[in-house]
């Protein structure tokens, strides 16, 4: 083989190494990649079935059950527009409380229960994740331009 042929089958060679490692790489980071939702995401259908991800916002108030089993709770995550009932099996993060802040991994199931599979809490007073802070404003936004159009749409009728 002349030093020619050689250099070009190094070349390619290499190339093709290269492009095998890419492809392991990019397959790893998508396969651990986790998306955030809020439960008015989740309504409208824009969660992935069958795939894990996140959905995070407020633990609504009163909301903490255990089941009979004494290790599955069910508790529900608001954005303060939807509700999401969420399943969770195991112990929760000492700083897990109803009206705070909380972000729930895992899948939804075929009945639209959140199945969780990892619980995260906020840290200190002033924490909430930025995705359930952001969700959460965008949600009363909503609900305050919606109640303003209906007190408009109220006032219109009167006159």
């Amino acid at each position: 083989m002349k030093t020619r042929h050689k250099r070009i089958a190094l070349i390619i060679g290499g190339l093709a190494i290269l492009g095998l490692v890419v492809a392991l790489v990019l397959n790893a980071f998508q396969s651990n990649l986790v998306f955030f939702f809020t439960p008015t995401q989740v309504a409208a259908g824009e969660a992935p079935r069958g795939k894990s991800f996140r959905i995070g916002g407020l633990v609504k108030e009163g909301s903490i059950k255990r089941e009979p089993d004494g290790v599955t709770l069910r508790f529900v995550v608001t954005d303060t527009e939807k509700d999401m009932i969420v399943a969770y099996k195991g112990i929760l993060p000492d700083l897990f409380k109803e009206g705070k802040g909380a972000v729930a991994q895992g899948k939804l199931g075929e009945d639209g229960i959140f199945i969780a599979s990892e619980v995260l809490a906020k840290h200190d007073e002033n924490y909430m994740p930025p995705e359930a802070t952001q969700a959460v404003g965008d949600a009363q936004a909503r609900a305050a331009a919606n109640k303003a159009a209906v007190e408009a749409t109220a006032k219109t009728v009167k006159h």
